[in-house]
């Protein structure tokens, strides 16, 4: 299995409701390849299955999407993850850890 397989496969262990970071998925994996977490879900041939709107920035921050990040928002909003400012609001409460 491949590192953008790997990072798929991750991608579906997150909760409907949750978001995880690009750190803490690299760090799963064991790697400091947080940029290469975010080109796999770019290239995410499993979405919405693999739910790669769920990943975020290390500081809450939405990060980008393929589908751009308005969708992303709309996505994460529809699973009752709020978002001010583009940022995930009460995010260390709903931050998934691996």
């Amino acid at each position: 299995m491949n590192f953008d397989e790997k990072v798929w496969q991750l991608l579906k262990k997150i909760p409907r409701g949750r978001v995880t970071t690009y750190r803490a998925i690299a760090r799963k994996l064991h790697s400091k390849g947080y940029r290469a977490v975010g080109m796999a879900c770019h290239r995410n041939p499993y979405a919405p299955a693999a739910a790669c709107h769920r990943v975020v920035k290390s500081d809450g921050g939405i990060g980008g999407f393929a589908s751009g990040v308005k969708k992303k928002i709309l996505l994460l909003e529809k699973e009752g993850v709020k978002v001010k400012n583009n940022k995930v609001v009460n995010f260390k409460k709903i931050l998934f850890k691996f």
